[in-house]
């Protein structure tokens, strides 16, 4: 796309596009980098619960708050997996 020259109008449109296109995969990055920690939180909370357990440790706050903190992070992966599908959506990828 970046060798495309300027003047060149049959192919112009791919140029105008990548700042969406950029927009899209940074929306992307996010969501997979949220669902990545949600999914880490959620493993710590298994792993706290069971620790505490053997090591008869009241463990209801620490896991209370991995809770919240992991269902926070999967709601915004949502979130912006959700924007860069309606982005998708609305702006065609063809060009006609």
């Amino acid at each position: 796309m970046h060798s495309i020259a300027d003047d060149d109008t049959t192919k112009i449109y791919l140029k105008t596009d990548i700042p969406r296109l950029r927009r899209r995969a940074a929306l992307l990055n996010r969501s997979l980098f949220c669902a990545i920690v949600a999914a880490i939180l959620t493993a710590l909370i298994i792993i706290v619960a069971f620790v505490s357990a053997f090591y008869r440790v009241a463990h209801e706050y620490g896991v209370a708050f991995l809770f919240v903190a992991a269902l926070i992070t999967f709601c915004v992966s949502l979130i912006d997996l959700a924007r860069e599908t309606r982005i998708a959506l609305r702006d065609n990828d063809l060009h006609k």
